[in-house]
């Protein structure tokens, strides 16, 4: 058994593998960049060693200062965790030539699998099916282009290297293809190295149905079931369950068949994921499951499935790497109860989803389930990395259960003064459809006029908010900044939420919420929402779009990455002006209206903070 590890990641996926390896005895070594020395990753390590400044490719993402690393803490083997490094077949490599054992999939499997277009090939050639689509070498925009228009939209364009979400686009117009393509193309070279892409037939309708399978060095692969993972915003997960939702006995059969077929194919070794994309417009059919991409890692989902099976995927895969046989076999695992997770990020909904970055004064995560989390209270959202601060993890005898446990969690979550999806999640939780089981990729942007969060008070706001002062001569009143009792008799209180003031009735059925001082702050949390109570402030979201004089203000802290316009250009009415980059997203800025580009105030390559100007357009009459 492996006796020292090196966990060549961060945050919440440092501290899910420390935390299995410890039960273990195994002694475990962490590697840390200049602004995470204080993360919680890296005092629970055993050591830790800073390898360079914040940005992952200068320091998370150097082999060589990895490597470093092991050898001076005597760090036997290196777990890439999931990210980063994780699918990098040259660093595999690397670190068994240096001796070290790797916690991961073989080289050959990665390189066989790292590639869509040639995994895809793969898979034709051992059985599995395939969607339609473009995975030929010629790049030429005018020959994907008509690759495209035969295929027939809407297509998905999607990065050969790709993963995560990352470079892909989809396309429902051939006019539309081009710009796509560039978009595209450009994520991809800055994401993976790697601008080239292939073009597949999108799905109407889709689910994305995924199974863990398991391999080792004695030829064993079995599978752990399924996941659903089919709640997506922007082709990122938001919302995973196992099992999926519709699956009966004889296509979960064939499509757990098809996984462990899948991975047979390039002698998998460890733990992988094989994603499937359903048309599950009759339901989930076996005929209409096709084979979309390998992910040759663990997942970010993966407790879900330990959930519903029992088992320790993270001791699986030390156990497979220091040359043990699998703990189970086939017939020893079975599914038990339901399992969810959301993946809490810091972000704000009602202004795009756009990344929300800083302190984390007050961070308080639910209780009596599980929660992976990579932060706490007091520390901070940096703009460097992702920006999950958890994943809410709950279990239920059914799936009903599972779907009511994860909305009053979600409701739980107290965070300020960084912004984040609680409410989002609480709401797509307990959204009727969820619940019964419709949902595709489609859902979220299909309901998001009611998953979105207001950021007007609402009355039930207002309720909560004035129920908290009483009863009246109670130390509440005293205390808190903003409110005015008035004609207490008629129980009704003046109550100022976010900068709006209402004479609101007090009505003892009205939903409670959580009044908290919050430094120097007086906050409402209600439904995974946080609201100031006291005296009206500005608004903490910052800009994200033109203000009524043609003003474009960074919605984020980020980098331009590329400007389409001069001072003095006429634009039209939702002409992209620029695109800023931050936290593995792209945001383009918009004209407001039509009119001529007055004032420019950003070039490619420059870095800016949120609610900078960057550009101004007036109107051509101005």
């Amino acid at each position: 058994m492996i006796r020292s590890l090196l966990i060549a990641n961060r945050g919440e996926i440092a501290r899910r593998i420390i935390r299995t390896a410890r039960k273990m005895g195994i002694r475990t070594v962490a590697v840390h960049s200049d602004v995470d020395a204080a993360m919680p990753f890296v005092r629970e390590a055993d050591e830790a060693v800073c390898i360079g400044p914040a940005p992952a490719r200068e320091s998370y993402l150097v082999q060589a200062k990895i490597l470093e690393a092991a050898k001076a803490t005597g760090a036997e083997a290196i777990h890439p965790g999931y990210g980063f490094l994780s699918e990098n077949a040259e660093f595999a490599e690397a670190v068994e030539a240096a001796g070290l054992v790797w916690v991961g999939a073989p080289a050959h499997s990665i390189r066989a699998m790292g590639l869509k277009d040639a995994a895809k090939k793969l898979m034709v050639e051992a059985g599995v099916p395939v969607t339609p689509g473009y995975m030929g070498e010629d790049q030429d925009p005018a020959h994907l282009k008509a690759e495209a228009d035969r295929i027939g939209y809407p297509v998905l364009i999607k990065a050969v290297a790709g993963g995560g979400g990352k470079g892909m686009r989809k396309v429902d117009r051939s006019e539309d293809f081009a710009d796509a393509l560039l978009s595209c193309q450009r994520e991809a070279a800055s994401s993976f190295g790697d601008d080239r892409v292939l073009i597949e037939k999108y799905i109407l309708g889709p689910r994305h149905i995924e199974v863990q399978v398991f391999g080792d060095r004695h030829g064993h692969v079995v599978h752990l079931f399924e996941r659903d993972c089919s709640l997506q915003r922007r082709h990122q997960k938001v919302i995973e369950e196992a099992p999926a939702p519709g699956m009966d006995d004889a296509t979960r059969a064939a499509v757990c068949e098809a996984a462990v077929k899948a991975a047979r194919a390039v002698d998998y070794v460890g733990a992988g994921t094989i994603e499937f994309i359903a048309d599950a417009s009759e339901g989930l059919r076996a005929d209409r499951i096709w084979f979309m991409e390998m992910n040759t890692r663990l997942q970010v989902e993966h407790p879900v499935t330990e959930a519903i099976t029992g088992q320790d995927l993270v001791e699986w895969q030390l156990r497979v790497a220091s040359g043990e046989p699998l703990p189970r076999t086939q017939d020893q695992l079975s599914i038990n109860g339901w399992a969810m997770e959301a993946r809490l990020y810091a972000e704000n909904p009602s202004n795009g989803f756009l990344p929300s970055t800083g302190p984390l004064t007050r961070l308080r995560l639910p209780r009596g389930i599980r929660v992976d989390s990579g932060v706490e209270e007091g520390g901070e959202v940096s703009p460097y990395y992702d920006p999950m601060i958890a994943k809410l993890i709950v279990t239920a005898p059914s799936r009903p259960a599972a779907a009511a446990k994860l909305a009053q969690a979600a409701a739980r979550v107290e965070v300020w003064p960084v912004r984040t999806n609680a409410a989002f999640l609480a709401r797509a939780a307990a959204d009727p459809d969820f619940v019964a089981g419709r949902v595709d990729t489609g859902f979220i942007e299909r309901h998001a006029d009611r998953l979105v969060p207001t950021t007007e008070p609402s009355a039930a706001i207002e309720q909560a908010a004035a129920r908290a002062l009483l009863p009246e001569g109670s130390d509440a009143w005293t205390r808190l900044i903003g409110f005015r009792a008035n004609a207490a008799a008629e129980r009704r209180v003046e109550v100022e939420v976010a900068g709006h003031s209402r004479l609101v009735a007090i009505d003892d059925g009205a939903a409670g919420g959580k009044l908290r001082a919050v430094g120097s702050e007086t906050l409402l949390f209600l439904d995974g929402e946080a609201w100031p109570v006291e005296a009206p402030r500005a608004d903490h979201a910052g800009g994200g779009g033109a203000v009524s004089d043609g003003a474009l203000l960074a919605p984020m802290p980020g980098k331009v990455i590329a400007v389409d316009v001069s001072e003095g250009d006429t634009v039209t009415k939702g002409q992209k002006l620029l695109v800023l980059e931050a936290m593995k997203m792209e945001q383009a800025m918009l004209a407001p209206f039509d009119g001529v580009v007055a004032e420019l105030n950003a070039s490619v390559g420059g870095q800016v903070s949120e609610g900078t100007m960057l550009a101004r357009v007036a109107k051509a009459e101005d």
